[in-house]
């Protein structure tokens, strides 16, 4: 009974964050930073600097990334340093509804804040899995964790994207009134449904745990040994080398495609129409592809899903019709939970699970890092062509090439070495 209700309560932080994905990263930001924030009549340099923004909460996030991961492993602190990110998010976001028209610097800011408050989060919740799901359970729960993410943030944004386009009906003045409280509503959907998380889920217990003060200076010692760790333990480089490839075209898709189609001059309404159904497409499909990875292989899976994403970057460079948006939008759903559920899992499988919180601080920061090439690849390339077409397809070199690195990950070795690593 305690291990569903941890299950469970682990699961819920992705329902709680998730709104912010959905409602801030992906849809109502880029859509309103475009518009309302920064230049409407220049489209292509309102995606160079949104695509600045994106990067340059990678940056931060990927510098703290290991450090924080090393420190959380020693000082038993990865609840405390999931509420401490998770309450920099949900200030920062709910900040944005003080942003007045053209203060673009000022959201740009208060996005990055919330970014690295959202990202940074996220390592400290992914380290937690290891504890929660035992190695026949992580598969699930890891898809279980996305699929609570996209029908919760998913409800929120649907909600959200009736205020959008009937704020009568919520006696709301005006859609730019509307999409500022759709930002508090993400605020306060995020503090409420991360509460389960901080209650019912526990600290793995550590035998050399030390005090959080100490923890700090310990950290850089350990971090430095990372490094010796993951040269030695070939698999897991090898592995997050192709992950750190492959994980930026599909995070550059989910953070840049409200704004990519806005630049092509797509209607708001349908490209908000389009990210609910990739939400809820993803929703069944997260859990489903989990099956199809028990059937195919973990790593098979994540290698169909990534030849999925060369095929949509490919057709998102010729589309030119509003529906071709929401076709893609389904292809999307269809392998986004999945690529992103099975790389964490598998992930999980071939590190040392004593030191999980500093492995996932290496895991999240080569995603960050992914981060911050491709949406300034897309942005500024699309800017200098004066043709965001030309920007989107820089992406297919990473699916290409991460593709290629994921071939040669070897995970029956890859589960050997990290537990020949616990013995030692």
């Amino acid at each position: 009974m305690n291990e569903k209700r941890s299950i469970v309560s682990w699961a819920f932080y992705d329902w709680a964050n998730s709104a912010f994905a959905t409602t801030v990263m992906a849809g109502f930001f880029p859509l309103f930073f475009n518009q309302y924030w920064a230049d409407p009549t220049s489209p292509t340099r309102s995606v160079m600097y949104l695509g600045w923004a994106n990067s340059a909460a990678s940056i931060v996030v990927a510098l703290l990334a290991p450090f924080l991961g090393a420190v959380a492993d020693r000082g038993t602190a990865k609840k405390k340093f999931l509420l401490l990110f998770a309450f920099l998010g949900i200030v920062m976001t709910g900040g944005l509804w003080f942003v007045a028209q053209g203060m673009w610097k000022f959201a740009a800011l208060l996005y990055v804040l919330a970014t690295v408050g959202f990202s940074g989060g996220n390592i400290f919740y992914d380290a937690l899995l290891p504890g929660v799901a035992s190695e026949k359970k992580v598969d699930f729960v890891s898809s279980l964790g996305f699929a609570m993410g996209y029908i919760g943030g998913g409800l929120l944004f649907a909600i959200n994207v009736v205020m959008f386009l009937k704020p009568e009906l919520f006696g709301i003045p005006d859609g730019a009134t509307a999409i500022k409280l759709s930002f508090l509503s993400v605020a306060i959907w995020w503090a409420v449904f991360s509460i389960p998380i901080f209650l019912f889920v526990k600290e793995p217990p550590l035998e050399n745990a030390v005090p959080l003060k100490k923890a700090f200076t310990l950290g850089w010692q350990q971090l430095v040994e990372t490094f010796h760790h993951i040269r030695h333990l070939r698999v897991v480089g090898l592995f997050l080398l192709a992950y750190w490839l492959y994980i930026d075209g599909v995070d550059t898709i989910v953070r840049m495609a409200v704004s990519y189609g806005d630049s092509l001059g797509f209607d708001s309404a349908i490209l908000i129409t389009a990210l609910l159904i990739t939400q809820f497409v993803a929703f069944f499909w997260s859990l489903a592809y989990s099956r199809i990875a028990n059937k195919i292989g973990v790593k098979t899976a994540i290698l169909v899903a990534i030849g999925a994403y060369c095929v949509i970057t490919l057709l998102g460079y010729f589309m030119n019709q509003s529906w071709h948006f929401l076709v893609l939008a389904v292809g999307i759903g269809l392998f986004q939970g999945g690529i992103q559920a099975l790389s964490r899992s598998l992930y999980t499988r071939i590190i040392p699970k004593k030191k999980s919180a500093e492995f996932f601080g290496f895991y999240n920061m080569l995603g960050k890092f992914a981060s911050v090439i491709g949406p300034v690849l897309v942005g500024t390339i699309g800017y200098l062509a004066n043709s965001q077409r030309t920007g989107i397809l820089s992406l297919l070199i990473l699916f290409f090439l991460g593709g290629y690195l994921l071939v040669k990950v070897n995970i029956a070795e890859g589960e050997m070495m990290a537990k020949k690593y616990l013995a030692e």
